[in-house]
């Protein structure tokens, strides 16, 4: 079974240099981050996904 990625490398980069742990990614991994750090930028993702839906309504 394969997994869809809802995030793009690129997006998931940004977030972590816009919360602070850019550094512990580089060093260690995605797997290094604490679940503290992955939710708020989970959270991040859809504050930002809400903004452009309201910006252009389909």
């Amino acid at each position: 079974m394969s997994r869809k990625k809802v995030m793009s490398e690129e997006l998931k980069y940004e977030l972590a240099k816009d919360l602070g742990f850019y550094d512990t990614v580089q060093k260690e991994g995605w797997g290094g981050i604490r679940a503290k750090d992955a939710g708020n930028m989970v959270k991040r993702a859809i504050e930002l996904a809400e903004k452009a839906a309201a910006r252009n309504p389909d």
